[in-house]
């Protein structure tokens, strides 16, 4: 136990009955706020129960010592350079601006979560962790991203996606021509997915007959919803590689797609807060000329 470094500790309660540590275990670590996050470091063996190494099969009988090791491998792991633009930041959240081309996590080493900690302040606040995004912008999608500073910050702002208190604005530039507005409720993956549109204006074109400036409200949050729900009423985004119609391919300008808006209570502050962020550049390209 000497050359370990423990992160936390924990004493088990008095249980009834036996529970799995993978149920037990969500909530009792400060920097581990996530059944996930409790399964990863239970595969990465950093979880030690009275001295020993837990795996998910570990069962919590009661007064039980529970450990967290210090992840060397991510402790040692080389620090990206990447300049992120801050929209806004206090204790328990930020706000950042994500470029187009870049995974916001993963097992890559080039991410946006491997890129907070050299763009954003520690909180000052006890139960401060590395900075964590709190939801998922597809790779070639710019915009807005929610981070959370703080364990308890973490997990409010989970619970209130789950419990749909945050409204997202996304703008895009469609294909084709569009109802003024409407609603999209096709199934993604057999779930239910609902997406609102509204678009704004639209410009004739000549290889694509109609190009639109639209918002987009998900309120649902699957993967890749506003992309799959526009190419299923047949008005792919521009620039989509996955979801597009034949000879209708644009390449090398990047997805026309951009996390405008994020409106929801403060959890700390109870405070009603609305950041804005507008599209890159390219999109009024379209629309003024020069």
């Amino acid at each position: 136990m000497s050359c370990l470094h423990i992160l936390e500790s924990h004493i088990a309660i008095t249980l009834e009955k036996p529970i799995r540590l993978q149920e037990y275990g969500v909530g009792i670590f400060k920097t581990i706020s996530t059944k996930s996050a409790l399964k990863k470091s239970l595969k990465k063996g950093l979880i030690l129960v009275n001295d020993n190494i837990a795996s998910t099969a570990t069962f919590i009988y009661g007064t039980e010592t529970i450990h967290l090791l210090e992840d060397d491998k991510a402790k040692n792991h080389k620090k990206i350079n990447l300049k992120l633009k801050v929209i806004y930041e206090d204790d328990y959240l930020a706000i950042i601006n994500k470029p187009p081309g870049i995974l916001v996590s993963g097992n890559t080493f080039k991410t946006i979560a491997n890129a907070l900690e050299q763009n954003i302040f520690k909180s000052s606040l006890p139960d401060a962790v590395t900075p964590k995004p709190v939801h998922r912008l597809d790779y070639p999608t710019t915009g807005l991203l929610l981070i959370g500073k703080t364990s308890s910050s973490i997990i409010a702002l989970n619970k209130l996606f789950e419990n749909n208190k945050i409204t997202k604005k996304y703008v895009a530039i469609t294909i084709g021509k569009m109802n003024h507005s409407g609603t999209i409720t096709i199934p993604i993956n057999t779930k239910k997915a609902t997406s609102k549109y509204n678009v704004l204006k639209s410009v004739i074109s000549t290889r694509f007959t109609f190009l639109n400036w639209v918002e987009l409200y998900p309120q649902t949050g699957r993967k890749h919803q506003l992309r799959r729900h526009l190419f299923s009423i047949n008005n792919p985004i521009l620039g989509d590689q996955t979801y597009f119609l034949k000879s209708l391919l644009l390449k090398g300008k990047g997805l026309y797609l951009h996390a405008s808006s994020l409106e929801f209570i403060h959890p700390f502050t109870s405070k009603k807060v609305i950041f804005e962020k507008e599209p890159p550049e390219k999109f009024n390209r379209i629309f003024n000329p020069k």
